[in-house]
């Protein structure tokens, strides 16, 4: 690598093939429709095209910002840890780490920009009336230090500068830390949320992010050697495969932490509180919970990685899918559950759960989101290839 930085020195040709353009193209696409239809919501107003209301005010929108912005937070991580630490075997892994949690934190800015009715207010007085009692007031600017962190780290990469590279990557890997958890803590000290309320939640942020940053490497590692048509190296292979033991022990923890939510709220937790996981087990959510979030997100994905024993490419690319299709359903049944329960609960004949199904409008939001990440790391192969590939400079 050289320090004056070149572009056509680190594009990877093979992402400049027919096929792979074509698809570059159709989520960009994706991308241009799905955020358009947020932009379109800010002319017609948000009531008329997403569903959430006033008793449900949080929706799809705010849990797939959070799915997002928690794996821009563990991609972060394992590459801080690997570049400041040298030598691990993470190492092959770190450099696209850090371009992917720069993309994945792109993606949540982008949804939740178009979730919010006035956005530019949030840039503006965050700025000049900052209020520091506030964890969202926290979780923006955390979250814009770590941008600004990834960024530098990332042009450090791209030059050779390991020194700043590392220095610059541990600050930025904090600043996730700080932001994450005060995500997780504008949910948990909600006390008038009793399923939210509590000092676990942003623990549980920061281990799924973990989770969440592992599956993701571990999929766009794999697509990246599909893509390109390369037998993978055994040194990535194995950088791979630690991932895959970091996924196995964080799927485990969040399936303890979930076990021991329920046992808390059946052995003296707030009626609502219990209420709300059983919206969960046998309420309008159970299928979501069962099905795609318990087995498909959590019980196969452990089972297949253990008695596969981390041998097979194939199929921790299947668990991480899974996985990260769990995480994005755990925070949306996460989020929409804790508002389905009446705060007033059993006043004036109020249902037990109040209904709340994603609109058309906010779907395609999601797949805006979906489809910019895809579209970041096509680009990002495309034309910092050869960077990805880099080992053994720390």
């Amino acid at each position: 690598m050289q320090n004056n930085l070149s572009v056509s020195g680190l594009a990877d040709p093979a992402f400049a093939k027919p096929s792979v353009n074509l698809t570059t193209m159709l989520v960009l696409l994706l991308t241009a429709v799905g955020l358009g239809t947020g932009l379109y919501a800010f002319i017609v107003g948000h009531h008329h095209v997403y569903a959430v209301t006033r008793e449900v005010p949080w929706g799809i929108l705010i849990s797939t910002y959070a799915f997002f912005a928690i794996t821009s937070t563990g991609l972060c991580i394992l590459a801080a840890i690997s570049h400041a630490f040298g030598g691990t075997a993470f190492a092959p892994l770190a450099n696209r780490s850090v371009y992917l949690s720069i993309v994945t934190i792109m993606s949540a800015f982008s949804v939740i920009g178009m979730e919010l009715v006035s956005p530019w207010r949030m840039l503006i007085y965050n700025v000049i009336s900052p209020n520091l009692g506030s964890n969202i007031w926290w979780m923006g600017t955390l979250y814009g230090l770590a941008v600004g962190c990834m960024a530098i780290e990332f042009l450090a990469i791209l030059t050779a500068r390991w020194g700043i590279a590392v220095a610059i990557g541990v600050l930025g890997a904090l600043a996730e830390v700080g932001a994450n958890t005060n995500l997780g803590a504008v949910f948990a000290t909600l006390a008038a949320r009793p399923f939210w309320y509590g000092a676990q939640l942003p623990v549980f942020f920061l281990c799924s992010s973990v989770m969440s940053g592992a599956a993701a490497i571990i999929i766009f590692t794999h697509l990246a050697y599909k893509i390109r048509g390369e037998k993978m190296s055994e040194e990535v292979f194995r950088a791979v495969q630690s991932a895959g033991k970091v996924l196995v022990l964080t799927l485990f923890l969040i399936g303890v932490a979930t076990v021991w939510k329920l046992i808390s709220f059946r052995t003296g937790g707030s009626e609502l509180g219990l209420l709300a996981f059983d919206n969960l087990l046998k309420g309008p959510l159970s299928i979501n919970f069962w099905v795609i979030e318990t087995a498909i997100g959590l019980v196969i994905p452990i089972l297949i990685l253990v008695f596969s024993r981390l041998k097979s490419l194939g199929i921790m690319f299947a668990a991480s899918i899974m996985a990260l299709a769990g995480g994005f359903f755990q925070r949306y049944d996460l989020v929409v559950a804790g508002q389905q329960v009446p705060v007033f609960y059993g006043w004036d004949d109020l249902p037990s759960y109040l209904g709340y199904s994603p609109s058309m409008g906010e779907i395609m939001v999601v797949l805006g989101g979906i489809g910019l990440t895809l579209t970041g790391f096509l680009l990002g192969e495309r034309f910092f290839g050869k960077v990805f590939t880099q080992t053994g400079h720390h």
